[in-house]
C-alpha cells in the first residue's frame, strides 16, 4: 500500500510534462481528442457559430441606437432652427413690418381706408 501511494504522488516535473504535452497537443490540434470530445464536435463548431452570431447581431443592434441617439441630436438641433425661422417669419409677416418694408422700398402702398368692396354677380 505504500508502494502504491508512492507511485501515485505527484512531482513538480510531471506537472511541467503534463502543461507542455497539454500545451503541444492544442497546437497540433489533438487537444479534443485527448479529453474524447471528438464525437462532439460539431455541436461545438455549432455553438461557436451561435455564439459568433450573437455578437454580429449585438453589434448590428449597438450600431443601430448609436444611429437612434444621433438623429434625436440632429432633430433637436433642427427643431430648434425650426423655433427660430418660425419667431423670424412671424416678425416680418407681421403688418407693421410689411409697411415699415414697403415705405423703404418707396412704394405708396398703405393700409386701406375703407373695407373692401364686394361685386355681385
Amino acid at each position: 500500500m505504500a508502494e502504491e501511494s508512492a507511485a501515485r504522488k505527484w512531482k513538480l516535473s510531471d506537472v511541467g510534462v503534463f502543461l507542455k504535452n497539454s500545451l503541444l497537443a492544442i497546437v497540433r490540434g489533438q487537444f479534443l481528442m485527448r479529453l474524447r470530445i471528438d464525437e462532439y464536435f460539431i455541436h461545438i463548431v455549432y455553438v461557436f457559430f451561435l455564439m459568433a452570431m450573437l455578437i454580429l447581431i449585438s453589434l448590428g443592434v449597438e450600431n443601430s441606437l448609436n444611429k437612434v441617439e444621433e438623429n434625436k441630436q440632429t432633430l433637436k438641433e433642427l427643431r430648434i432652427i425650426w423655433s427660430d425661422k418660425t419667431f423670424e417669419m412671424a416678425g416680418v409677416s407681421s403688418r407693421s413690418e410689411v409697411e415699415r418694408k414697403l415705405s423703404e422700398m418707396g412704394s405708396k402702398l398703405g393700409e386701406p381706408d375703407r373695407s373692401a368692396t364686394v361685386l355681385n354677380k
